[in-house]
Formats: C-alpha cells, structure tokens, sequence
C-alpha cells in the first residue's frame, strides 16, 4: 500500500469516529476550516463567487451535507438548492450547482430522490443553468447513475452532468458507456475510503487511470471537466490536448476552494476554463475531512489556525 493510500484511510478512520467528530463540530468553522469552506450561508458562499469570478474564474456552488434520512430534511435540502439556483440566476454569476444525491432522498428511496431531482434539473433548465450530481461512496455508485442517466434523457447534458471516479475499476467502463450518451462528465481521483478489491490502491495506477478516463472523453469530442490540482496531470492533459487539436474551450480544469489558488489563476491566464469548487455550509465536517485526507500538505493549514488560538 502506498503512503498517500495509507494516509488518507488513517486519516478517514480517525476521522469518522463520533467522538472526534462532535468535538470538531462543537468548535465551528475554525483553525482553517474557512480556508476551505466559504461559509455558513448562501449569501457568504456567493460573496465568494462574485470574488472568483471578477479574477476570471468560474465556480460551482455546493450546499454541504450528506446522507439524509428524514424526508423533512430532504424538502429542506431541495429548496436550498433550489434558491441557490435563483440566486445565481438573479446575479448572473459565473457558476453552476454541484450537490449529492444522498442529500434529496436516495438513501431513503430511489424514486424520491428521481422526484426531487427533476424539480431541481428543471429548475436549472428554465434558467440555463447546470446541475452536477457528485460521486459518493462506491455503494451509491450504481444508483447515482440510474438517476443520472434519467435526467440526462430528458433534460440533456446541457443541464446535466455527474462525477467518474478514477480510483475505481470499474470508471473505465462507465467512462466508454456514459460518453456514448454525450455526458458530460467530471473526472476526479476518489476521496472515500475503498477496499482494494474495487479501488486502485496505488498513486500510479489512479493517476495513469485518471488520464485514460480524461483522454477517452477528448478522442470522443465530449465536454469534460478535467478536477485536479495535480500539475503533472495538468500539464499531461494539456499537451494531449494540443497534440489532438482539442480547443481549450472543450475542456475545463476544476479544482477545490482554498487550494492552489496560484495554480487555478495560471490556467485562467493561459485562457484555459477554470472552475472552482466552492461548498458552504453547517454540514462541514465530512467534506472537510476528505479534504485533510487527501494531501498532508491541507492538514498544516489547521495546525497553524490551533497555533493561532
């Protein structure tokens, strides 16, 4: 096992303990946590849009949260998203709408969450605007892409796009199978702790997978958005790109809110789409600690926020 594997699965592990969690939660958005989340409300989080956008980038909005159980709290979740939608709409902003769909209802029922969905996806639709369904954990995969390919038949890629996962086996088939359905699609690494027997355990292989997913959307002329900060992929994508004639307008680099902002501005300048994930918030905790997992580096900036204190 790899050392960046063995980081991240120590780190998941220590964090999903109740007791660690709820002494986080208790201390709210502290010791660098803002870096990374870009705060409680929608009017903070497009405060922040409006930011991003006068330096040239564009965003992706993502109200936080996970793994609703209580149909009450999935209605509450869809008219946030739902005024999110409105809000960007109104502001005429630079950015779409991320979300999960264990948020709107899918690990209660399946047709519930198609429901709200639809509500959401037409929404965005009456106001050209785009909706992206993120990749959870490997149990949600196969249900993630029913919904999914739903809404793509009737509302179109121009409305509706999901995440592939390259630390997974399996993406390079779904990969071949969704880019025959002209989806448009964001190729990430994985943030979730997965068993060996369905996940790449080495960097290698998900990097090298990681390419041959954003390169089979290229040679097929989809729309790809290539979600990494990794410079060697970056500049990997970007050769390939040139050598096949791909225009950089049929591509674009995404990368998380609070990291390498230096590298998103380079992009930007270079004349390459660059989009910025930008979650907000109460729901924090689990997205902030996918984020620590991820790199050693993320961890440093809330020991230096303790140090503050």
């Amino acid at each position: 096992m790899g050392i960046e594997l063995l980081y991240r699965q120590m780190v998941l592990s220590v964090a999903g303990h109740p007791r660690i969690r709820g002494w986080m939660e208790k201390r709210g958005m502290a010791w660098g946590v803002r870096r990374f989340v870009a705060g409680n409300t929608l009017a903070e989080a497009l405060e922040q849009v409006q930011r991003l956008n006068k330096a040239g980038l564009m965003a992706t909005l993502d109200y936080l949260g996970e793994s609703v159980y209580e149909r009450e709290q999935v209605t509450v979740v869809r008219e946030e998203i739902l005024r999110m939608l409105e809000e960007l709409d109104r502001l005429k902003l630079q950015a779409n709408v991320s979300l999960k769909l264990s948020q709107l209802g899918l690990m209660i029922d399946e047709s519930l969450c198609l429901e709200q969905m639809e509500v959401i996806v037409g929404r965005a639709r009456q106001y050209g605007g785009f909706v992206r369904i993120d990749m959870e954990d490997s149990s949600l995969t196969d249900a993630t892409l029913r919904v999914f390919t739903r809404l793509l038949a009737e509302y179109g890629r121009e409305h509706v796009g999901t995440v592939i996962q390259s630390y997974l086996y399996r993406s390079y088939a779904d990969v071949d199978c969704l880019s025959s359905l002209r989806a448009n699609l964001r190729i990430v690494k994985g943030a979730y702790k997965e068993p060996r027997e369905i996940a790449y355990a080495s960097k290698k292989d998900v990097d090298d997978n990681y390419f041959e997913l954003v390169r089979l959307c290229l040679d097929r002329k989809r729309y790809v958005a290539v979600a990494t900060h990794d410079r060697k992929l970056i500049e990997r994508v970007i050769r390939y790109a040139k050598d096949k004639g791909v225009a950089p307008d049929r591509f674009e680099f995404q990368m998380l809110y609070g990291i390498a902002g230096q590298l998103q501005l380079e992009l930007a300048a270079k004349g390459y789409r660059v989009r910025v994930y930008t979650p907000y918030g109460e729901q924090w905790y689990p997205y902030f600690s996918r984020r620590i997992a991820e790199r050693p580096a993320n961890l440093w900036f809330v020991i230096k926020g303790l140090l503050r204190r």
